[in-house]
Order: C-alpha cells, then sequence, then structure tokens
C-alpha cells in the first residue's frame, strides 16, 4: 500500500554470484518495501513476512524467522541502548499487523492485530524504546507508549485519506504526508498535529527532513517542495522525474537522494535545492534508501536490496 551503487539489473547478475563465490550471503530478494538502522544493524523488510538483518563489521545479510506471511511495509528500531547494544523495534505491514523485536532484530513476535484485517499499516516511527506511531491506509493511526504492550487507535485528520509517512526532525518535530495534500506537524510528539498549508493537492508520500527547520515533501507525479521554515512555506524544485517520488535520504555526507521510478534515481549536493539523475540508477521501481553503517547505500525496491554507486 506506505538505504549501494545503483547497478543496471546485469551487474546485479554478476554481482550475486561473486558474493556467493566468495561465501558472503546474498543481498535481501524479492519485493522490499522499507528499511532502517540502529547502530550496528540494518534491517529490511518485504512481501511474505520477509525480514532480513545484517550486523556490522560483517555486513552479510540473513533472513530471520518471521511470525507472518502478510506483507511488510514498514520497520523501525529504536536508538541502542546505553551500552551500545540494538534492542526494541517494531515492523508493520498488511493485514492489521504489528510485529516486535526486543534484540535488534534477531527475533520477532506478533505484537498487534487489528479485527479488521483490511486494514494496512504503511509506516512505522520508533521514537525511544517505550513510544512508537504506526500510520496507514484509510487514516489509520496507532500508536504505543509502553513498549507496544498496548496500542491507542485515534483519528488525526478528518477524513480517510492515506497516511503514508511519518518522520521526525533533529528538533524533534514530528511530520505526517499523505493523500489529498495532507501534510501534519506535530511539536509534542505525536499528542497533537496541526495542518500545514499544503503547496498542492495532491498525495504526498514523504516528509525528509534535513535539520531541524529544513524539509523536502515528495509525492506523485514528480512534485517535489523544499521548505526552510519547518514547513510554513514550501518552494517547488524542478522535478528530476514524472512519476511517484516515493522516498528520500539525507546521506551523513549531507548529499541527498530521492527515488521512486525506474531508472530515475536524483541526487542533490547543494541541500536539496536541485536534483540530477544519478547515472545507472536500479531498472526497477525503488520503495526505500537506506545508509548503512560502513556509509554504503542500498536501494530497496522490486529488485530486492541493490547497491548504489554514487557519481
Amino acid at each position: 500500500m506506505r538505504s549501494r551503487a545503483p547497478l543496471a539489473a546485469s551487474l546485479v547478475a554478476y554481482i550475486l554470484p561473486a558474493l556467493l563465490a566468495a561465501g558472503e550471503p546474498p543481498l535481501p530478494r524479492g519485493l522490499l518495501l522499507d528499511g532502517a538502522v540502529s547502530g550496528s544493524v540494518a534491517v529490511v523488510v518485504g512481501e511474505r513476512g520477509g525480514i532480513w538483518v545484517s550486523r556490522a563489521p560483517t555486513a552479510g545479510w540473513s533472513r530471520v524467522d518471521s511470525p507472518t506471511r502478510a506483507t511488510l511495509t514498514g520497520v523501525a528500531l529504536a536508538p541502542p541502548t546505553a551500552d551500545g547494544a540494538p534492542g526494541i523495534g517494531w515492523a508493520v505491514g498488511h493485514d492489521a499487523i504489528v510485529l516486535g523485536t526486543r534484540d535488534g532484530g534477531a527475533t520477532w513476535t506478533r505484537q498487534f492485530q487489528g479485527e479488521n484485517l483490511q486494514d494496512s499499516f504503511l509506516d512505522v516511527l520508533a521514537l525511544d524504546a517505550r513510544h512508537a506511531i504506526a500510520v496507514g491506509a484509510y487514516g489509520l493511526y496507532l500508536s504505543t507508549r509502553d513498549g507496544g504492550a498496548t496500542w491507542e487507535r485515534r483519528q488525526v485528520r478528518e477524513g480517510d485519506a492515506h497516511l503514508n509517512r511519518i518522520s521526525r526532525s533533529a528538533a524533534g518535530t514530528l511530520f505526517l504526508a499523505g493523500e489529498s495534500g495532507t501534510l501534519l506537524r506535530s511539536r509534542d510528539e505525536g499528542l497533537n498535529w496541526a495542518p500545514l498549508r499544503a503547496p498542492y493537492a495532491g498525495s504526498f508520500h514523504g516528509v525528509l527532513p534535513l535539520d531541524r527547520r529544513t524539509l523536502i515533501a515528495h509525492g506523485l507525479r514528480g512534485h517535489l517542495y523544499r521548505s526552510a521554515d519547518e514547513g510554513d512555506s514550501w518552494q517547488e524544485i524542478a522535478p528530476p522525474a514524472v512519476g511517484l517520488l516515493a522516498t528520500g535520504l539525507r546521506l551523513r555526507s549531507n548529499l541527498i537522494l530521492i527515488g521512486g521510478p525506474p531508472r530515475a534515481l536524483a541526487l542533490s549536493r547543494d541541500y536539496g535545492r536541485t536534483f540530477s539523475l544519478v547515472p545507472g540508477a536500479p531498472s526497477t521501481a525503488v520503495a526505500e534508501l537506506l545508509e548503512l553503517p560502513d556509509g554504503s547505500v542500498l536501494a530497496l525496491g522490486e529488485a530486492g536490496a541493490t547497491p548504489v554507486i554514487l557519481p
């Protein structure tokens, strides 16, 4: 329904046998829809309940047991514990499912499932080890403040527009992006949400915070906007491609990536003011971009996990 060298499919076909010959586990394959990193751990999720985990410094990927066959659309890990060990995390998806982990993704349990299996979660955000928010289709919004023991359902917007993605800035401000021009902001960890004046009336698929005040909003048909005042006003950015701009990523180097349509991964070297297409971008659609602990980048999507090489 709501992160690496882009090598073409022919190159990927070459890389996988080479990894196997070297004794390295291959990259996750199949439809992948989201990923998360916490400390030295990375987790990606996708179709048929698939969950893969990588732990630095080896960075090899292993598929772990999943308690569901429902497609998983979102995953989030809380910051590492005081001793540096990865811990609490959540994965969400179709069939109104929420999974939980307490050991950095090594094992997962079914933590919540709604009565209406037509409900689909699209994204989840872990604010800390006790507080998480999951959002989804038709205005679906649940939160926990006790580590997932209980979940509270709320309506944060009039109507039933899909809530596609939830994100948090360096200032702790939360943003929701969704259908019908939905842009919401919360400055109190989700207790209250206020609508932002959207720069267009179509669907947004994410708000990417770059720092405490600078944002990139991305959506359908190449719509791309930048704000320097935490969403109070927006400036349109010349679109790098026409199509669903599904995801954005700020690298630790402050380069900005936007992805979605096949062969249309875009890079900004001026903090999101302009974008240009990356040569050799994945030939299939990208759902998420993930920067791993070693600084490499993965594009997640129809082709599984594809390394991205930046020019």
